[in-house]
């Protein structure tokens, strides 16, 4: 287990997490959702920094994804996969469990004292994509997200959600504006959601003034290409809890019908 936090310690892993932005040639991770995913995941060769999906934790406690978990139950997830590593951990905050950029403010800095180098942070109100924020209130909150790095002295790494084109396929232009006015706002990279195409993820890239992070899952532009477009990070939410409960269930009825054992039934961890 990695040892205790230290502001210091959680300023030297935010500036290591936003290196590894780099457009054209992405970070990729793997997103986890308590200690032994953590564990596992970062021990992966080339793994350099780690991801939370709030969707994944949320259903790990048996609540729906949309702040099933109260601020409280929320930072101490948070809290222990922070302490299982000793990589950066970039935690999916959803709203941040507040309305407003006070409490905004409040909730990031207990997630900085929970250790974490980065966040994601929605711009949807609910589990409708289609209910944003009005922007104003975003932006206010995105900005609250950067003063309360600035006020721990962690860079911390800001990367704001715009479920614009997830809610409406045809609000590209909101989409596009929404992500540049929180890059200003100080974000650090735009999570745009509902890039389905490679001309859109080109499209994104070149009118986005700023880094660009994107979800994938089967159907998606290849890793590969999406490198080669210039986006900065690639996540997967909780697809990567969908593959872990695939294999689970496979195992589960090859067992009960007294089949042969999986290879994986004998892994170490």
């Amino acid at each position: 287990m990695a040892g205790g936090m230290s502001i210091q310690s959680t300023a030297e892993k935010a500036e290591l997490l936003r290196s590894l932005h780099v457009p054209g040639d992405p970070l990729i991770v793997t997103n986890v959702w308590d200690s032994i995913t953590a564990r596992i995941v970062a021990g992966t060769p080339g793994v350099k920094a780690l991801a939370t999906a709030s969707h994944s934790i949320s259903e790990a406690h048996g609540v729906e994804d949309g702040e099933g978990l109260d601020i409280d139950e929320a930072l101490a997830a948070a809290q222990l996969i922070v302490r299982s590593v000793d990589l950066p951990v970039s935690v999916d905050f959803e709203k941040a469990y507040a309305q407003d950029a006070a409490g905004t403010r409040d909730n990031v800095l207990r997630l900085i004292e929970a250790g974490a180098a980065g966040l994601n942070l929605e711009d949807s109100r609910g589990r409708d994509k289609a209910d944003l924020y009005d922007l104003d209130t975003q932006v206010s909150k995105v900005a609250a997200a950067r003063a309360a790095g600035d006020r721990a002295g962690v860079p911390l790494v800001i990367n704001a959600r715009v479920d614009a084109l997830a809610g409406d396929p045809e609000a590209w232009d909101d989409a596009i504006l929404r992500a540049n006015a929180y890059l200003d706002a100080g974000a650090d990279v735009a999570f745009v959601l509902g890039l389905k195409t490679e001309q859109q993820v080109a499209d994104a890239v070149e009118q986005i003034h700023g880094r660009v992070s994107v979800i994938s899952g089967p159907g998606s532009v290849p890793l590969a290409r999406l490198a080669e477009l210039g986006v900065s990070r690639v996540s997967f939410g909780p697809g990567t809890m969908g593959i872990t409960l695939a294999h689970l269930r496979a195992a589960a009825e090859t067992l009960t019908a007294r089949g042969e054992y999986p290879g994986e039934l004998g892994f170490a961890f």
